[in-house]
Order: structure tokens, then C-alpha cells, then sequence
């Protein structure tokens, strides 16, 4: 019965992106442990404030990573 927490930068993902993540990552999870555990397969998405989310001591905000995105879709 697993419990499955993804954490992300407010403001970072959409509705319907963090839906897709919800979807993907419950069916990569029932792929694994097996059809009859999808009824007790929980997801949440938890954000966490922008600014709030530190790598290596710097705090990043919703535009670093959004400027990340944008950096790697072009290229």
C-alpha cells in the first residue's frame, strides 16, 4: 500500500502538468507491485513555498526553475 509524495516548488508545474505527474508516477508504481494494489496506490503533491526550497544553500523560487525549463527546451 504504498504512499507516494511528490514535492515541487509552488508555482512551478500547472494543473494539468502535475495531474500528468500523478498519473505517470502511479502507474510506473502499479507496474511494479501489481494491478490489484491500485485501489490503496496514494499520490500527493506536495508544494513547497517558492523560495522555501534550498540546493547546496542557495534558495531557489519558482523563476530559477522556470528559467531552468526554458534553458533545457531550448537547448
Amino acid at each position: 500500500m504504498p504512499f507516494i509524495d511528490i514535492k515541487v516548488i509552488a508555482g512551478v508545474f500547472s494543473a494539468e502538468e502535475k495531474r500528468k505527474l500523478v498519473e505517470s508516477v502511479s502507474e510506473a508504481v502499479i507496474a511494479v507491485e501489481g494491478e490489484a494494489l491500485r485501489p490503496s496506490t496514494h499520490v500527493v503533491i506536495t508544494e513547497t513555498p517558492s523560495g522555501a526550497w534550498a540546493i547546496g544553500g542557495r534558495a531557489l523560487t519558482a523563476e530559477d526553475v522556470q528559467a531552468k525549463r526554458e534553458g533545457a527546451a531550448a537547448g
